[in-house]
C-alpha cells in the first residue's frame, strides 16, 4: 500500500470520527432541551406544537406502530387506550371528542402507494389531549386506527 493511500485512509478515519462525535453531541443537546410544546418535565403544554418523534415509540394491537407523548392527566380516559385500536372502539370507550378534523399526508401524493397513511384523523378531548388516527378511506374516516396519543391536561378542546 502506498504512503498516499495510507494518508488518505487515515484522513478519512479522522473525519468519520469527528463527524460521529458531532452527531452524538447534537443528539445529546436535543435530548437535553425540551421539544416545542413541552415543558422541562416532559409534560405537553401546547398540543398543536408537538412534532412526531417527541414521544416514545410503541407497538400496539395487531403490530400497529405508534407513539405516546406526554404524561396522562389524573383520571385520564386515555389510559384505557392502546395504539392500533379502531376509531369506533376508542369512541365507545372514552366518548365523543370536543373537536375533530382530518388532513392528508404527503403519502397521498406518492403514485402507487397503497398503505394506510394517506390521511390522518385527529380527535381533541378537552383536559385530556389529542388522538391521531391513520387509515380508513377518504369519506369514511371511521375505519382509521389509533397511531398517536398526545397527553395534555391543559388541552383547550379545540384544534
Amino acid at each position: 500500500m502506498s504512503q498516499e493511500n495510507v494518508v488518505g485512509i487515515s484522513l478519512a478515519l479522522v473525519l468519520a470520527a469527528n463527524l460521529s462525535g458531532c452527531a452524538s453531541n447534537s443528539a445529546e443537546q436535543a435530548a437535553a432541551t425540551p421539544s416545542a410544546g413541552m415543558n422541562s418535565s416532559g409534560q405537553v403544554v401546547d398540543s398543536s406544537r408537538i412534532e412526531a418523534g417527541t414521544g416514545r415509540a410503541v407497538k400496539g394491537i395487531n403490530d400497529w406502530e405508534g407513539e405516546i407523548t406526554g404524561t396522562p392527566a389524573a383520571n385520564s380516559k386515555f389510559t384505557k387506550l392502546q395504539i392500533g385500536m379502531p376509531m369506533k372502539q376508542v369512541t365507545d370507550l372514552i366518548g365523543q371528542p370536543t373537536d375533530q378534523g382530518a388532513y392528508i399526508t404527503g403519502k397521498a401524493f406518492i403514485p402507487f402507494y397503497f398503505g394506510s397513511d394517506k390521511h390522518r384523523y385527529e380527535m381533541v378531548y378537552k383536559g385530556q389531549g389529542r388522538l391521531i388516527f391513520a387509515g380508513g378511506s377518504i369519506g369514511d374516516f371511521s375505519g382509521g386506527h389509533l397511531i398517536w396519543i398526545i397527553h395534555n391536561a391543559n388541552e383547550s378542546g379545540y384544534r
